[in-house]
């Protein structure tokens, strides 16, 4: 397949005898927790696809700096003559699709963007992928490359108190990030039913863990607290997540990518449900032990506050397929990766320092400002 016009070539050496993967925004927290297992435990070659949004951060991948199986490629993935010309440098074997605007919030308030990167980005990608795959010459590279696409299990709605999220679960997004992302799942259906373009797809449940960017929840908590700021809860605090380890997500990312079947999904969770107030609650307890202040227990910083609009009561993963059928299973509960999520915010204060310090504030949004 020949370069598009325009399409200049950074000069550069990529060395490895594995296989070579795609991974779009993978200067993210999920992305980068990839990037980072990928170079410490397989031979593969990794290009990291990213457009370096706000929430992007290469500082994430410590391992990439002059790895010799690593390249950054800074790309808008709707940008697809950019597209077109890395699949010719590098012939990939396989992509993961991670790239994505992801915070609720901010898609209340702002959803075009959403809309842009997840859908039209999603569209892009693929025909760029069934572009590269069709022109494969028949043989082992063709029959073995896949596209992966990650999602989240906020495109299946809201659940009451009782049951679970599965494969099978009905589609009912309730905010214009889980539409866009639902819209996503779909498309990367229809181009494999339709075209034929091997693919697998992912819908996780609520990652936490290191590296993740200050405007999610668990970080948010951590650092105000370390603040001695107040520590804002939505309603009453009792919306339900199932907490997966971003560590954990990323081995059964991987597995999927190696062993799961074309066409098929898979649901990836935790079990480990939580409110939100017993989320905030935990970090508080957390840091009272590992870094006291003296002031008396953090708990005392809790607030709530009106609840945003459309928020989803609970979520939870029935996460028996990706058991049963790829032998994977969490290796963290949620009180043992918390406790070592609290414990790298402690001790790696100089990242998140560093994005407070380049004009990053968390002031709310998502209060429906963005509407008509």
């Amino acid at each position: 397949m020949g370069r598009p016009a325009g399409f200049k070539v950074r000069s550069f050496i990529m060395s490895g005898a594995g296989k070579t993967i795609f991974v779009t925004g993978g200067a993210g927290f999920i992305g980068s927790a990839v990037v980072r297992q990928v170079l410490r435990e397989t031979d593969w070659r990794v290009v990291n696809i990213d457009k370096l949004t706000y929430a992007a951060n290469t500082d994430s991948i410590p391992e990439g700096e002059g790895h010799p199986r690593y390249h950054l490629a800074v790309v808008d993935i709707c940008d697809a003559a950019a597209l077109d010309g890395l699949f010719s440098i590098h012939a990939p074997d396989a992509v993961m699709h991670l790239a994505a605007e992801s915070h609720v919030d901010r898609s209340i308030d702002g959803p075009g963007a959403f809309i842009q990167t997840n859908m039209v980005g999603t569209y892009t990608l693929l025909e760029a992928a069934r572009r590269y795959w069709s022109e494969l010459a028949a043989g082992p590279k063709k029959d073995g490359f896949r596209l992966h696409h990650i999602s989240t299990d906020e495109v299946f709605g809201s659940l009451g108190p009782s049951g679970f999220f599965s494969e099978t679960t009905p589609y009912d997004p309730r905010s214009p990030y889980s539409a866009s992302k639902a819209a996503s799942d779909h498309l990367v259906r229809a181009w494999h039913h339709t075209y034929g373009l091997p693919v697998v797809l992912t819908n996780c449940s609520n990652n936490y863990g290191p590296y993740h960017f200050p405007e999610k929840l668990i970080p948010l908590v951590i650092i105000r607290a370390l603040a001695g700021e107040s520590l804002p809860v939505y309603g009453k605090g009792d919306n339900i997540r199932d907490w997966l380890f971003v560590e954990d997500h990323a081995r059964a990312l991987r597995l999927v990518l190696e062993k799961g079947a074309i066409g098929e999904s898979y649901t990836i969770g935790g079990h480990n449900e939580r409110t939100n107030l017993q989320v905030v609650e935990a970090i508080c307890d957390l840091l009272d032990e590992l870094a006291p202040d003296g002031q008396g227990p953090r708990r005392r910083l809790i607030t709530f506050v009106s609840d945003r609009p459309g928020h989803d009561q609970r979520y939870a993963i029935d996460a028996d397929k990706i058991g049963r059928d790829l032998g994977w299973k969490p290796q963290e509960s949620f009180e043992t990766g918390l406790r070592k999520t609290v414990q790298w915010y402690l001790d790696n204060r100089a990242w998140w320092q560093a994005i407070l310090q380049r004009g990053y504030k968390a002031d709310r949004v998502g209060l429906g400002r963005g509407r008509p």
